[in-house]
Order: C-alpha cells, then sequence, then structure tokens
C-alpha cells in the first residue's frame, strides 16, 4: 500500500473522539500508531530495552503521545490513566524470536503416563520423507513428569479390561468418560519440588482427553499455582482440540 492510498485510507475512517493506538513490539525497536481526537496522527519510535528511560516501550510509547497532546505530565511510576483511551492493539515479534532462537522460559512437561515420548515422536510427518539423516527439532522441554491419571472414552464396544469402579461423566464436547483413575496430587507435589529444585519455574500441562474433560488439568495447574509456578500452561485452555500432538506443542510454546 502507498503512502497516498494510506492517507486516503485513514481519512475514510471516522474521526475518534479518543486516542487509539496500534503498536508493533520487536525485538529491538517498538512503533507507536497514535490516532487522536480529532484525527491528528502520531508516530513514535523506540528502543524495545531502554532500562535506564523506562520499564516498558509500549507503555512510554502511550505515555509521551498522552503527555504530549494532553499538556498534562504523566508519571512513569504510576499507571496511566485510560479514561482516554479507546482501544489498544499491539503485536510483538519478542516470543517468536524466543522460540526461534531458544532462548525461552526453562519448563518442564507434565503428561499422562505412558506418553512421556509422544511429542518427541510427534506424528511422524516428515518433508523428505526417504532421507536417511532425519533432524528432528529441540524439545523445549527440560524434564518430563508422568502423572498417574486416565481417562477414557465411553464405547459399548470397548474391549479394554473393565474398571470395577469408575466414574461415568460427560465431558464438554457432549462424549461421555469414564474416569479410570484421578491424579495423585500428594506424589507430584514430590515431583514438581524437584522440578522446582532445578530452578524450573514454568510447566506445561498435557493430559489425554483434557480437550473435553479439563478437571484433572485444572487439579495440577492449582496445585502447581500454589507452589509457586510462574507460568503454568493448560493444554484444555491454551488449545482445547482432540488431537493431543498439536495440542501439547502449543502448550509447550506457551510455556517456553
Amino acid at each position: 500500500v502507498s503512502r497516498t492510498e494510506a492517507k486516503v485510507a485513514l481519512g475514510q475512517m471516522a474521526v475518534p473522539s479518543l486516542f487509539q493506538f496500534a503498536i508493533d513490539r520487536g525485538g529491538t525497536f517498538t512503533d507507536v500508531f497514535a490516532r487522536c481526537p480529532g484525527g491528528k496522527v502520531r508516530v513514535l519510535k523506540l528502543l524495545s530495552e531502554d532500562p535506564e528511560n523506562y520499564r516498558d516501550a509500549p507503555t512510554e510509547g502511550i505515555r509521551r503521545v498522552l503527555e504530549e497532546e494532553c499538556g498534562v505530565p504523566f508519571s512513569r511510576d504510576h499507571p496511566l490513566n485510560t479514561s482516554c483511551i479507546e482501544w489498544i492493539r499491539m503485536g510483538t515479534t519478542v516470543a517468536t524470536n524466543a522460540l526461534l532462537e531458544r532462548k525461552g522460559e526453562r519448563m518442564a512437561l507434565l503428561i499422562t503416563r505412558g506418553f512421556r515420548d509422544l511429542l518427541h515422536i510427534g506424528n511422524q510427518s516428515r518433508p523428505k520423507i526417504f532421507d536417511l539423516e532425519i533432524v528432528m527439532p529441540e524439545l523445549l522441554y527440560e524434564e518430563v513428569i508422568e502423572v498417574d491419571e486416565r481417562v477414557v472414552l465411553t464405547h459399548s464396544n470397548c474391549q479394554l479390561p473393565e474398571k470395577s469402579s469408575h466414574q461415568i461423566t460427560r465431558g464438554s464436547t457432549g462424549d461421555s468418560l469414564e474416569v479410570w483413575q484421578s491424579p495423585d496430587l500428594m506424589s507430584l507435589r514430590k515431583d514438581l519440588e524437584r522440578v522446582i529444585a532445578r530452578g524450573i519455574r514454568s510447566i506445561a500441562v498435557v493430559l489425554m482427553h483434557s480437550y473435553t474433560w479439563s478437571v484433572h488439568e485444572q487439579q495440577i495447574g492449582k496445585l502447581a499455582r500454589e507452589m509457586g509456578f510462574a507460568h503454568v500452561s493448560l493444554s484444555s485452555e491454551v488449545m482445547p482440540m482432540v488431537r493431543i500432538v498439536p495440542r501439547g506443542y502449543t502448550a509447550c510454546a506457551d510455556a517456553y
């Protein structure tokens, strides 16, 4: 889009009565585009990291625009008054850069027992299927904790060994489920304490069938937060889809 076309497009937009901000927070620079009351446009470019002058580049860009346009000081040490802001839209490449450069947070994976290698195996899709040397990407997680829990879908013709006593429930998708085993939170606490001792403060929880019945993931998430984990990514919240492999990859990327 040319500059002339962009100006025409802006001219056709309704004149705002409040401030509107669109921000691109990159690894090096942060670009701030602001539409002020009356239609005036302001553009700023800031260093994304400048701790001597401000703690957060997007917030600083908004603060400068408000201060200059409103004619009153806005302190860096206090939250901004957002009553004069209609919306803020922000995109960032920081997470993508951290993933590509492998500079994310140290993390652990919690997964249903018996599936510890599932995300390493993946779905076996390979761009060059006949290559003799398969190069696999590095795993995002440092530690794997297998959770003793099991939920299965109810089938009238199921040939799995029957459990004498189990809870029958219905998932969010309407599927009938049998809870064969609930997680042992006391035992899991010991495993999580070991992870904390290694300096890991972020975890991804990926359990079988949690896309439709998330109770076990919620229980584990509550325990982990109480123990002081800074970030807990539950696959049932991040990406509640049937297929556990892409659901697990997404939860791990979120925790990372």
